[in-house]
């Protein structure tokens, strides 16, 4: 039987609470394992249950959302954090992806496309709802100066032509099993090309790599 990813709900109001817990139990896939209602919960039960995926809301009691992320960051966990919330504030989203969260889901979204997003992110690929992945490429293209040269860029980052092809696919959404599909090698060949790509750029996730690939032109 294959092994459920396991899910911790980080959200602060019970009714959303109660409602995403029934809807999750529905997916076959998912196992939640764990709830928090306030940030500093989140965290102690990130360190404690080593969820494959947190579900986030942003605005939380003690401590927001974000500082959550950052804190579960700093303790590298090997846990995706998935952003849940009903902002959709260019400063919040920035600052949710700048803490290290690896995607960003509206509470518009049902339970059937968060499910997804969930394993999405857990599979190793970004997630950004299409208005906020229209933010984020809005804005990194309008940081962008004409006048840079991308390919200097890329002799100073150090990438390769292959981490190049890897960094297009990632910035298409591939997970890295999709990755080693299309470029024909192995899942382990392709793990270490989005590890050392995520070095060489100084990023912390793909979807902070696809803003960064956007902002210097090489996408």
């Amino acid at each position: 039987m294959k092994e459920k990813v396991k899910v911790l709900l980080v959200e602060d109001h019970e009714m959303t609470r109660m409602g995403l817990q029934v809807g999750l139990e529905k997916i076959e896939e998912l196992e939640l394992v764990g709830e928090a209602a306030d940030g500093v919960e989140g965290v102690e039960k990130a360190k404690k249950l080593l969820p494959n995926v947190i579900l986030m809301d942003i605005g939380l009691p003690e401590i927001d959302g974000i500082e959550a992320t950052r804190r579960i960051r700093e303790l590298h966990l090997d846990s995706k954090i998935l952003m849940f919330t009903s902002r959709e504030s260019e400063e919040d989203v920035f600052a949710a992806l700048g803490a290290g969260a690896d995607g960003y889901v509206t509470k518009g979204t049902n339970v059937s496309q968060l499910a997804s997003a969930i394993l999405a992110v857990y599979s190793g690929a970004s997630w950004l709802d299409p208005t906020i992945a229209r933010m984020v490429l809005n804005r990194a293209t309008k940081q962008t100066p004409a006048q840079k040269d991308p390919a200097q860029f890329v002799k100073n980052a150090g990438l390769t032509q292959r981490e190049l092809e890897v960094l297009a696919l990632i910035s298409d959404g591939l997970s890295n099993p999709e990755i080693s599909d299309k470029l024909v090698i192995s899942r382990a060949t392709a793990k270490a090309h989005v590890h050392n790509i995520l070095q060489k750029l100084c990023v912390e996730n793909r979807t902070q790599a696809t803003i960064t690939a956007v902002k210097e032109g090489l996408i």
